[in-house]
């Protein structure tokens, strides 16, 4: 069993058994033994809601006996409190399996942190990087100029549509 706390201040266990899979499964169609397969993962990673919501019919015994609704517990899950159920969440599901499978669910969450951890690594260097604010300042430059000008790695800025006086008209209209 994992705890973590939400943003009200509220402990929570959670404990995946076979009866928190049906209930998972019951209340939000969703099959936590896909989690061995990969795709359950990268939906509940990119899905802050789902997870929420997987997340709240594993608490749900002790939601009711809290008295604490959908919710409520949706409105004190944010920020870390997101962070600490998804580990809490991750952690207790891959305890749930047999040695073999469990050994390689570990694998491959250590896996996933340690990209995890690179990826934002990555992104952080690159906000800090002298280049970046080069690029942002020749960008500002040549909008300040009237020019179209250089865009931002990334392409922060697209195309805008011609005005409608220049859009052609069509001959059966114009008449």
């Amino acid at each position: 069993m994992k705890t973590f706390v939400d943003n009200a201040g509220r402990t929570w266990t959670v404990s995946i058994n076979v009866d928190t899979v049906k209930r998972v499964r019951s209340l939000t169609e969703v099959n936590l033994l896909e989690i061995i397969e990969g795709k359950l993962l990268n939906n509940l990673i990119g899905d802050p809601v789902l997870l929420c919501d997987v997340i709240y019919a594993v608490c749900k015994p002790e939601a009711d006996t809290k008295n604490v609704s959908d919710v409520d517990f949706g409105r004190a899950m944010a920020g870390d409190a997101i962070d600490g159920a998804t580990t809490a969440l991750l952690e207790d599901l891959v305890d749930f399996f047999p040695q073999g499978r469990r050994r390689v669910l570990s694998k491959a969450l250590a896996k996933l942190r340690k990209f995890e951890t690179a990826a934002l690594q990555t992104v952080e260097t690159r906000l800090e990087s002298p280049e970046l604010e080069r690029q942002m300042q020749a960008a500002l430059a040549e909008l300040e100029s009237g020019g179209g000008g250089p865009t931002l790695h990334g392409s922060l800025s697209g195309s805008v549509p011609e005005s409608s006086a220049s859009t052609p008209v069509d001959s059966r209209s114009a008449n």
